[in-house]
């Protein structure tokens, strides 16, 4: 994979804060320039790579008014520290993951995902025509960011072990690398979770400090190399059915965008997630095939018992969490009232069709 370029995109207007850190022949020239903090590993595929064609397609569209510098996750600052980078002002763009700022408010969770939850689908159509993405834009209004929804990733997988987990009992204990709800679940079943960007992973795994660990998907854990220290790649992953990521702007760079700009970045965001998502799925289904063919991966499906013990704790950890405070139980109320209403269409059309063609599908 080639070096990343830093690329030129989106930036702020006349906020002072932001001025300050734009050279004086740029402000002559009417370029507005934004620094993005992201999660991801450097380059890394997918995630990374998405970030950088983001800020590439904001510079095109804008003509270079916008410009854009990405920061990979430890360059300008920590990963787990770009939600507060642009919070405060230290930086104008963040591109990541709501549930990894759960900490800051429990209702994060829900406009990134939450276990037995909604379908990338199902999700899309709660943030964009149900009250989603006002509810998120209401929450981070409380921190000054605006937020929009970026690509989601799909189904992932259930994750990566260096046992077989037939029952319940084997999570007792398991050292495990979850975020989100999900990690909240396994806790319930007795594992012991951690929370790890995505570059600390592999070490981790491979020194034993980890027994298990998920990320994404085949695209994505076959670029991490996973295989080369456990073996058992689990399915189906109910921890996280569609993982929406986001992308935050600083609420004051933002209020300095002219009206074009601010819809630029918008229509940006929007065209990337499209063809972020694609890609996921494309080529997860390429990776598998060398992870199963070439690396000698061991595809196993949970148990009937591990899924329902799965489901039946996932349902105590939302709900509990879903009550925490008056503003996440209207977040909650809200999604699960969504998810109510498009698991009747889901089950006649999308698990429908899927279920005729698995049943007929020969090849």
């Amino acid at each position: 994979m080639k070096r990343r370029k830093f690329l030129k995109g989106a930036a702020v207007g006349g906020v002072a804060a932001a001025a300050a850190t734009v050279s004086a022949p740029a402000i002559s020239q009417g370029i507005k320039q934004l620094k993005m903090v992201t999660t991801w590993p450097k380059n890394f595929p997918g995630l990374g790579t998405g970030a950088e064609r983001l800020a590439q397609r904001i510079t095109a569209m804008s003509g270079g008014k916008l410009q854009v510098k990405v920061y990979a996750a430890g360059e300008l600052v920590p990963p787990f520290q770009s939600f507060d980078a642009v919070s405060q002002g230290k930086a104008e763009i963040c591109h990541s993951a709501s549930y990894y700022w759960q900490g800051k408010s429990p209702a994060f969770n829900f406009f990134t995902v939450v276990p037995y939850g909604l379908t990338p689908d199902e999700h899309y159509a709660w943030m964009l025509w149900g009250d989603g993405l006002k509810l998120y834009t209401e929450l981070c209004d409380q921190f000054g960011v605006v937020p929009f929804m970026r690509a989601s990733t799909g189904v992932q997988m259930g994750g990566w072990y260096r046992k077989e987990m037939r029952t319940l009992e084997d999570f007792k204990g398991l050292k495990f690398r979850m975020p989100g709800l999900g990690g909240e679940v396994l806790r319930r079943l007795g594992a012991t979770v951690v929370n790890l960007p995505g570059g600390e992973i592999f070490p981790a795994l491979q020194a034993g400090t980890i027994d298990g660990t998920e990320w994404v998907g085949p695209f994505n854990d076959l670029a991490f190399g996973f295989y080369k220290v456990a073996k058992f790649y689990y399915w189906p992953g109910i921890h996280e059915p569609s993982t929406t990521g986001e992308v935050l702007v600083n609420k004051k760079v933002w209020a300095g965008l002219s009206k074009e700009h601010q819809e630029i970045i918008r229509t940006a965001v929007t065209a990337e997630s499209a063809n972020e998502f694609a890609e996921f799925t494309y080529k997860n289904a390429d990776a598998l095939d060398v992870l199963i063919n070439k690396h000698g991966v061991q595809l196993r499906e949970y148990s009937p018992e591990i899924l329902k013990g799965f489901y039946d704790a996932s349902q105590e950890v939302v709900a509990e969490v879903g009550n925490k405070d008056p503003f996440t139980k209207k977040v909650y109320d809200n999604f699960m009232a969504a998810r109510a209403k498009a698991i009747g269409w889901s089950r006649l059309g999308e698990q429908g069709f899927l279920n005729a063609r698995s049943a007929n599908f020969k090849g």
